[in-house]
């Protein structure tokens, strides 16, 4: 009877062991995942309603090349050799991809823990052992000898207990969330590479604006000095002239000072000393040819996204690390094998005479430690409830800058629109201004102030062009640099090219 008991609970204890160590089943957590983005604007004919009410939207193609390689979506030739350029050179993703081989190799060996340990030893010893070591009289006189041995060891630790598959997983995990890092540093760069592109470009489109407006400015200031000399204009307007000359040359010298700044920036995402890199100029003069991109459902967000991939892959890896910290409050058991031969020369090792082994099997688990474990288990669990929370907040602000940039895009297309409505209004009221003037029916204060207007309603809309492109590829930084749609025929290209000083650039 008492056989049979024991036959039928030690399986119950030893399943209720394992169970009790083991890593807990991973589940995912719950988000909030809206149907659709607020900011998605689609027209009612554009808008499908399926049989069970739901409403959808075909997502607009935006371009013919593989999902990833995004930036030829914009068709700018020298976009497209800088991004290359920064993905040979760029040192922090240099950095990004040597942590991916760390991680792999720690991968690698927590996977060694499941193998069995082999080694291999070959030793000569040249010995004189004391009488009281040989049991012989005090005094008695042994003579050194010679001990020549060659052993073959093997050590395995069965993993009762999850210790050694827990920590395997949790490796694995560790590198796909290095990897995912990875990718997220590769995404950024690449976005970085685009933004300071196109701000670059924007400012060569805002300096060859003020260049003209420096034209005009000249242009004034020659015609006022000549009235000036004939006596039909006074000081003032000729001072209010070489005013506004310099003003503009001045905001031309700040412009010089943000171009730099933006050429330094894109040189070191390039991974050269800025004194190296030179790009030449290139203004940004067609907006209406950036990509279309439909930002697609929310949910698929979670897919492309490769921080929200870390972040899965690091609540995984905090999740195996609890079946770690379990596993260290139960028995340990390796088994162990040595065998090999010991002679008094190196060719009487190898004598079945001289062969000597050893199997062992040693079983340990702590008593007394202080509460140490409890608290590790703790602690890996606290780990794990952090980890889903920094999951949580980053599918959160993942929404969040998507919902930015279309609503960023949608005011961008707004102010667009009534701004180049702004420029046509300015142009006419400045050509009627200057004709007035000339005519005598009006001051030179109301054609500077015209003059003026118009400037500042060019160089505004040349900032939204600018705007525009970098939203664009914040939106599409944001879905996690690629969208959903079916390929179709790319726009027209957009005739730039990077002069770069460094020819390599180029190859």
């Amino acid at each position: 009877m008492k056989t049979m008991i024991a036959n039928g609970v030690a399986p119950l204890v030893a399943a209720l062991l394992l169970t009790a160590c083991a890593a807990p089943e991973f589940k995912q957590p719950d988000v909030a995942v809206p149907n659709a983005f607020k900011e998605q604007q689609a027209s009612p004919d554009d808008v499908k309603v399926a049989a069970d009410g739901t409403r959808w939207k075909a997502a607009q193609p935006a371009e013919l090349q593989p999902r990833g390689e995004w930036w030829l979506a914009f068709n700018d030739a020298g976009l497209n050799d800088l991004i290359a350029e920064a993905t040979r050179n760029n040192a922090n993703l240099a950095v990004a991809a040597a942590r991916i081989r760390q991680a792999r190799a720690i991968a690698g060996i927590a996977e060694a823990d499941r193998m069995p340990q082999v080694g291999v030893g070959v030793g000569a010893n040249r010995v004189r052992p004391s009488p009281q070591e040989a049991n012989l009289p005090q005094g008695t006189a042994i003579a050194p000898y010679n001990s020549y041995s060659a052993r073959l060891s093997a050590s395995y630790e069965l993993d009762l207990f999850g210790r050694v598959s827990s920590n395997v997983t949790a490796a694995r995990s560790d590198a796909a969330t290095v990897e995912a890092n990875y990718r997220s540093v590769l995404l950024s760069l690449q976005a970085d590479v685009a933004q300071t592109w196109f701000r670059l470009r924007a400012t060569d489109a805002e300096l060859a604006t003020v260049a003209q407006t420096v034209r005009l400015r000249e242009e004034n200031v020659r015609v006022n000095q000549r009235r000036f000399d004939l006596g039909d204009i006074g000081e003032f307007d000729l001072a209010r002239a070489k005013t506004e000359l310099s003003t503009t040359r001045s905001e031309a010298i700040g412009l010089q000072r943000q171009r730099s700044n933006a050429e330094h920036a894109l040189a070191v995402l390039l991974g050269k000393p800025a004194a190296q890199f030179a790009a030449a100029v290139n203004p940004l003069t067609e907006a209406g040819l950036l990509p279309s991109i439909p930002a697609g459902l929310p949910s698929s967000l979670l897919e492309r996204r490769p921080d929200i991939a870390a972040a899965q892959r690091a609540m995984e890896a905090s999740n195996a690390r609890i079946g770690v910290a379990r596993s260290a409050m139960f028995p340990a058991l390796s088994l162990s094998a040595d065998g090999g031969g010991v002679g008094p020369a190196f060719a009487d090792v190898f004598r079945w005479s001289s062969r000597s082994w050893l199997l062992g099997a040693a079983l340990s688990m702590p008593l007394i430690d202080g509460g140490r474990n409890r608290a590790n288990v703790t602690r890996s669990e606290a780990v794990l409830e952090e980890s889903v929370g920094q999951y949580r907040q980053t599918v959160l602000a993942a929404f969040a800058e998507v919902e930015d940039n279309l609503a960023g895009l949608r005011i961008l297309s707004g102010q667009t629109a009534q701004i180049d409505d702004a420029v046509v209004s300015a142009r006419r009221s400045t050509d009627l201004a200057q004709k007035l003037y000339d005519a005598g029916r009006s001051s030179y204060l109301e054609l500077l102030d015209a003059q003026r207007n118009l400037a500042a309603v060019e160089r505004n809309a040349v900032q939204l062009r600018g705007d525009r492109a970098v939203t664009t590829v914040a939106l599409i930084r944001a879905l996690g640099g690629g969208w959903d749609g079916t390929p179709a025929p790319a726009a027209t290209p957009v005739a730039a090219t990077a002069s770069i000083s460094n020819p390599q650039a180029r190859n």
